[in-house]
This record gives C-alpha cells, structure tokens and sequence, in this order.
C-alpha cells in the first residue's frame, strides 16, 4: 500500500476477514457503547389501515407486535379497504374513527412507541369536503384562429388517491393557503374533545398533486411577486416568442407556484405545532425550491423509490441538508418502497438500502411498511398493494428485529452530536426553470448540482445543500458558516448561470465576514426573471465587478474582508486551498457519513466497493485515540489501531458496515479491537446433515438426512417447493488441526437468514451477507455439534396460491399489483432457492497484533 492513501489488499488467498465477526466480547466500558435507543433512534413504519376497518383487541394486538420486533413508532395512513369487509369500514374522522385513533395513540403511549399521522387518506391531501374552488386545478393556454392567447383554468383535476372510505374526494389546490385553511377545519372538528394522545407529528407525503397548475389567486400573486402581469405574457408563457423571453416568463412562473407551495407547507405545519405536533413533509416532487419545501418541516423527509444507488446522492442528501441548515434533529426517508417484488426482497437487500439512506444523512427511517391485518385472515393476511410488507404475515418478521436493532443503534449515533459536513454546495432551481420544456418542472434540481454534488461525493468530501432563501440566516463565525446545527469551511456554487443580485451581494458579506466562497465553474452570468432585465442586469454586473468578479473570470483569489472568494474548474484543488480536507478512504470505495462530538467525531462507514478493505485510513478530523464498533452485534467494540499520523486501520468486507468512534483528546479505554487474518486452507463441514422444518407454512416437510446441501426446493416432498418458514440444519464435525488465535465459520450462501448455535451456545443471526462468524468461544476439541436455523422468504408459498387459484388478492382499488403495476400473479415466478445452500467451512486464524506498515 502506498503512504498517505488508501488501498485494497487481499490477506491470505483472497478472505479478507471481518474484524466485527462476533465472539464473547469483553466488558464494555461507557465510551465504547452505543447510545441507548429512543423511540426516535429505532424504525417506524406506514401502517396501512385498510378500510379502517380495525378494531380495539387487534390494534392492541399489532402494536404489540410491532413493539416487540423492534419499531419505534406508527405512521397512520388510511386506504382502501378489503373485499368482503364492507360492514366493518369506519369512515374517515368519523367520531367511531376518532376513538379508535385515541385507543391506538394511549396503547403506543403504554408500549413506549410514537404515532404519526397523515393528514388525509390515501394521498396527497384532499376530501368529501373539498368543494370545487379548493380543489386542485390546472392552466390551460390556448391560441385561437387570430393568434390571440387566452388563459382558463381546468378544474377539479384529480380524485384523492388510494382513498380510505369518508376520504373519497377531490384532491387540494397546493397552492392555495385559504383553501388549506378550509380543508383542515374538517381536522379541527374532529380533534374537538379527543381523548387520546395527541400524535407526535402529521405527515405529508410527496408532491402528488398531478397536473396542478393554477390557483384562482395566481394572477394577483404573480403580480406582486414578478412585478408584471402575466397575462399580458400569455404567448411567452405558451411558449411562442424569443426562447430567452419564454424562458424567463415562464421561470417567473414556475418560482410564483413554488412560493406559493412553500407557503402551504409553512401553514400546514403551523397548524400541526398548534395542535401539538410536529410536521413531517417529503417535498420530492413538488415543482418547487425543494430544499426549502424540506427545511419548511419539523422533520424533513425523502424517499427511494426503487433500489437506490450513488449517483441518486445528491438528491437524497437534500433532505439531511434541510435538517442540518434549518436546525433540525431528524431527517426522515420513506424506505424500501418497491425495493422489490412483493414478497421477494430480503433483509439483506433491505439493509443495503437502508445504508445508502444513512450514508446521505437520513437518521429517521420509516418503512413502506406494514398493512393492518386481522387475527383470523388467512395467509397472507391483508396486503398493500406495493411491497415491502414488513408485517408479521410478510415472510421477513422471525429475524426482522436483527435488521431494527442494527438501524436503531447507527440512528442513535447519527442523532448524536452535531453534523460534520465541512462543504455548504449551494442549490438554486433557477437553472432548472430556465430551462425549455413542459410548463411544470417536477423536483427542479439542475445537473450542475448534481455533478458537483456527486463529485465531491466521491472524492470524500462532506457536504450539505443550502438554498438562497437559507442563506439569509447563515453566520460566520472564526472563518466558518454558521447555519442552524452545521459548521462549514467553505461555501461552493456549482456552475450556476442565473443568480440574484441581492444572492450575489449575500456571498460577498459572507466572505467579507471571513467566510471562503468557491465559485466553481466561474462567477454567474445573468440575473433570472423577465420584469426589469436591462436595470437588473447592470446592478448584477456591478456588483460583480465591485468585488473584483465578472463572469469568465480566471482562476484566481479574491480577497474579500476577512475572507475570500475562490474561482476556478478543478473543485478539489479550490477546496484544498481552502483548507478542507477530504477523506481519502473513498478512494477504496469506503463511503461515510459523520457526526461531531465534544472531542471527538463519529463515522457511519460502509464498504461500497467491489473489494475488501483492508489497510489505513487517514482520517481529515483529528484522533489520538480511536473506537470500532460493529452495528451488527452490539456487545463488539475494541479500541481501533491508529497512528500519529492521525491513521486508523480498518477491516471491511464488500457491504460491511461499522461505527468510528474518534477522540481528539484522551486515550479510548478497553480492549483493544481484534485484526486478524486467514491461515491455512479452508475445512469443509461435511455431512450427514440432518434437516428439519421447525416453523411456518402451509405444511411443514419432512425431515430429512442430506449428505450435500442444497435448496429444500429440491426435495421429492413436494411441500417443500411451496414452503415459507425456517428449517434447523444440524451437524457433528471434528475441529481440524493446527494452531489458531480464532475460527472462523463460513456458512457459504443462505437463502435467506440464518440463527447459529455451536454446541449449544447461542452465536448470533446473520441477516446480510457475508454469513460467517468467529467462534472459538464455543468451538471445543474433538467432535462439535452445529445447528443453523434459516428462514427463507414467503415467494414460494405466494406462488403455490396463485398456481391453485386460492383467493388471497381481495382488496379494492389497487388490489395487488407487481412491480411494474399489472396485476400480480405469482403463478409463473421461478422457484427461489430456500434454505442453508453452503459450502460451510472452517479456517484457522491468526491475530494480528501490530497490522503492518504501509508499503
């Protein structure tokens, strides 16, 4: 490995091995533990209430359920119901539904979890009691024969979607505070005399106002706002005319309707503070300033659609930026919505896509997410007609608590202390409005940001997002940005064409105040807006020049105050001059997130490359002492290796994750954390193995004696090809010869997790790969007896139903749709491969105690 950079290498025929493997771990001192778990630090999920047809003895029911399998809390959102369950349906906000809300909230308040609540069924918000000229609505431009332009309005437009049963009705103007007002008067009257706990947050889901255009009010805001009168630049807004005076006119509207929106959010989330709650918004979608739609929340919250990837960073790290630059505790995400199929996603793909989500600063998971199903129902009790099902009849609940307790310890941390982003990169849709195309501009997020964003990414540096508006309240304080619970060194701009004159002036105060700004790409070239241009551009320009800028300006500094402003194209080399540090460890594909303490810092780390790590890492905060701690297993932690040179050594597997615990000052104490490496060859665990079935359905198979493993769908028992439920795999081997420090038992492939026992002694669940564990504790010379519980995932029993043609897909609306919404049938699925599939295998190790120098 070369000095000063972090490489790869393989130890002993291609094994790397996980330092975090778990073992008999030493007493904890305080430094070394997690911090305890809050309501807040573990998952909630959507809990889906189906018609609301729901009653006291099963809410209690699953809310204990949910307890006991690790959630920290409910999100209510009410939907469509089941078939056949009609006489059981509870109206939306009826006084029947409002005692059940208060049944539910007291029994969360009993079992110590949390519950939100969404304003509205189904989604977005709408209702029974939104008339016509509160209802969503769009502009429609036309041309007559003579060529004259004339603007109306469409309206209602859209229908709630997935409404629950008294939530049917059209869907709210977004743009309109009045009519908001309106709409929420139905909540006040029904809040009216509650008896229950009041929910700790009400919740907005994405921008999902289809089609939205057009507010009665929009002629008079546009005017006061733009300071023309835009119908009078119909034929610009349609598109017809010089392309820079469409594109400005048209960016002028798009900003009116962003306004607008933001003002909506602000008044929904005045409402839910004066009826003693927070507020939780995703913004995502809107056709506004996203950061600011985030900020406007109590809890600002993304989502991942699908499965979710680096180059989606950017975006997602709005969110966390919201939070961080508004003062924020929580930055919450919509997770695993349509990760995969219904009934084919595992917790180990869940936790990579949860670690992506933690890595862009999200602390607050909640998952899409449980539906509400009756005692009595048959398998697989009532569905959501979008994966993942994370409830008890879903096929991933036995080793479900694995997966919560690993989010809620890394939320826990993440929810600690302040955050440890050193880079403010600022975004302005303004780029994105300019730009040519359809009138509304869904999640504006121009490609300059998102290059920029992803390219500091890569290269290790921490940054958060911050809005023009946001800059209003920043700071500067001994050379760094102060904005709400962040501390930045340097301020960059991206490659930005359009800027204000008034943003223009507010980066030069920052930097007169001694704040670095970066300007990326070059100063901005033009002012945005169409009413004005020719004065506008003269004081954009002049303020430019009075600083020493002007666009196309060389690279160079520009000493501004107390501080400076930085031009040039190659960011890394600015930053560097700015004094930010990177962290180098993203050159082997290690990815981060980071969180101050006093004295100290912690990291979130997560092997993202295709390679094992194994090697230094030079840190870019300061440590005299460092920490590791496995998310995994929450009694493994042991004082890292780390050298003057601010240098910790780290082992992690492709995937792998763990927490950085660093000390600025004192020595961590305890016992140092074990480095080992692979000696010898691998021992095979051979058979006879002897498998049972211990739990699940429809019908367990036999039992069986196998001398190769294999997937138990290649039993001639043709129950085990419908089969979904856990299987106990029990073998006696010998210990293999020759000197070892540890062991290392390598369970091969599991389909899909897998609870070990080694004589008796209780090792731990493997969720995610790779499934393997370090046993010397329990393993014993001579003849050793091993048992691996493995339980695989519910999509065989689902197709077995559908090639029998059993019923279970009875719901209204949506019913149960696959992944590229047609109509589920699981009838042609492939059989999955299920069960303890190996090679199983033993290896010696060898503790290293010093790890070497780098080459």
């Amino acid at each position: 490995m070369k000095t000063g950079r972090l490489a790869s290498r393989l130890v002993a025929g291609a094994l790397v091995l996980l330092a975090a493997a778990t073992a008999a771990a030493p007493t904890v001192r305080a430094e070394a533990a997690w911090p305890a778990a809050t309501r807040e630090s573990q998952p909630w999920t959507r809990w889906w209430w189906l018609g609301s047809a729901v009653d006291e003895a099963n809410l209690t029911r699953q809310l204990e359920q949910l307890a006991a399998a690790g959630f920290g809390g409910v999100e209510i959102c009410p939907i469509y119901g089941a078939k056949g369950w009609e006489d059981r349906f509870v109206p939306f906000l009826s006084p029947r539904w409002m005692e059940l809300l208060a049944h539910t909230t007291r029994e969360a308040q009993r079992l110590g979890l949390g519950v939100d609540l969404t304003t509205g069924t189904g989604w977005p918000f709408g209702g029974p009691w939104v008339g016509d000229v509160d209802a969503s609505s769009s502009l429609v431009l036309k041309r007559d024969e003579r060529g004259i332009h004339t603007a109306e309005s469409k309206g209602p437009i859209q229908k709630v979607k997935r409404a629950a049963p008294g939530g049917e009705g059209n869907v709210l103007d977004p743009f309109s505070v009045p009519a908001l007002e309106r709409y929420l008067t139905r909540f006040d009257a029904a809040f009216a005399g509650f008896h229950g706990v009041p929910p700790r947050a009400h919740f907005h889901d994405s921008f999902e106002y289809y089609g939205a255009s057009f507010t009665p009010s929009l002629w008079m805001e546009f005017e006061a706002r733009r300071g023309y009168d835009l119908r009078k630049e119909l034929p610009a807004l349609a598109g017809v005319g010089p392309e820079d005076t469409v594109a400005r006119v048209r960016s002028d509207y798009r900003e009116t309707l962003s306004d607008l929106h933001l003002e909506y959010i602000r008044r929904w989330s005045a409402w839910a503070h004066a009826r003693g709650g927070l507020s939780r918004n995703q913004a995502h979608g809107a056709p506004g300033d996203l950061l600011d739609l985030y900020a406007a929340a109590d809890i600002p919250e993304t989502e991942v659609f699908r499965k979710p990837d680096e180059a989606q960073m950017p975006r997602l790290k709005l969110a966390s930026s919201a939070a961080h630059v508004a003062g924020r505790t929580l930055a919450s995400a919509e997770a695993f919505t349509w990760l995969g199929e219904h009934f084919q996603t595992s917790l180990a793909q869940a936790k990579e896509a949860a670690d992506w989500l933690l890595l862009s600063g999200v602390n607050h998971l909640v998952y899409h997410g449980v539906p509400y199903s009756p005692a009595g129902v048959p398998w697989p009790g009532w569905q959501f007609y979008a994966s993942v099902n994370f409830g008890p009849e879903g096929g991933l609940w036995r080793d479900l608590p694995e997966l919560n307790g690993y989010l809620a310890r890394v939320q826990a941390v993440l929810q600690a202390g302040e955050p440890g982003e050193d880079v403010l990169l600022y975004y302005s849709p303004r780029d994105a409005w300019h730009a040519a195309g359809e009138l509304l501009v869904p999640n504006p997020v121009p490609p300059a940001f998102e290059e920029a964003g992803l390219l500091l990414w890569r290269r290790g540096f921490a940054w958060d997002a911050v809005s023009e508006r946001r800059l209003a309240d920043a700071r500067v304080e001994d050379g760094r940005v102060r904005l709400g619970t962040g501390r930045y060194r340097a301020l960059v701009v991206p490659r930005v064409r359009l800027m204000k004159t008034e943003t223009v002036q507010r980066l030069i105060d920052l930097a007169r105040e001694g704040a670095t700004v970066v300007l990326f790409g070059g100063p901005p070239t033009d002012v945005p807006g169409w009413n004005a241009l020719e004065p506008r551009r003269a004081a954009f320009r002049e303020a430019l020049r009075s600083f020493g800028l002007e666009p196309g300006l060389a690279p160079r500094r520009v000493v501004v105050g107390k501080g400076s402003v930085l031009v040039g194209d190659d960011v890394e080399v600015l930053l560097a001059q700015a004094g930010v540090a990177r962290e180098p460890m993203a050159d082997a594909g290690l990815r981060f997130v980071r969180r101050l303490h006093p004295g100290g810092a912690e990291y979130f780390l997560v092997n993202r490359g295709a390679a094992p790590v194994d090697g230094w890492v030079k840190l870019a905060t300061t440590a005299r002492s460092a920490l590791l701690l496995d998310p995994r297993f929450p009694d493994r932690s042991g004082v890292a290796a780390l050298r003057a040179a601010g240098e910790v050594y780290v082992q992690l597997a492709p995937g792998e994750s763990a927490v950085l615990r660093t000390f600025a000052s004192d020595p961590a104490p305890g016992s140092a954390w074990p480095y080992f490496e692979a000696i010898g060859t691998a021992a095979p665990v051979d058979g006879p193995w002897h498998r049972s079935f211990v739990e699940g359905g429809p019908v367990p198979p036999a039992p069986s004696d196998l001398r190769a493993l294999a997937s138990w769908t290649t039993l001639a028992d043709a129950e085990a090809q419908r089969f979904a439920g856990t299987g106990r795999y029990a073998v006696q081997f010998e210990r293999p010869g020759g000197e070892a420090s540890d062991w290392l038992l390598d369970l091969g492939r599991v389909a899909e997790t897998a609870r070990v026992k080694l004589n008796g002694r209780d090792l731990g669940t493997l969720f995610t790969r790779p499934f393997r564990l370090r046993v010397s504790e329990a393993l014993r010379p001579g003849t050793n007896t091993l048992e691996v519980e493995v339980t695989n995932l519910a999509a065989n029993r689902v197709r077995d139903l559908d090639r029998r043609g059993v019923p279970w897909k009875t719901f209204h609306d949506a019913n149960v749709v696959n992944i590229d919404y047609k109509p589920l049938d699981a009838s042609a699925w492939p059989l999955r491969e299920s069960g303890l599939l190996g090679p199983v295998t033993l290896r010696r190790l060898r503790r290293v105690e010093a790890p070497p120098p780098p080459e």
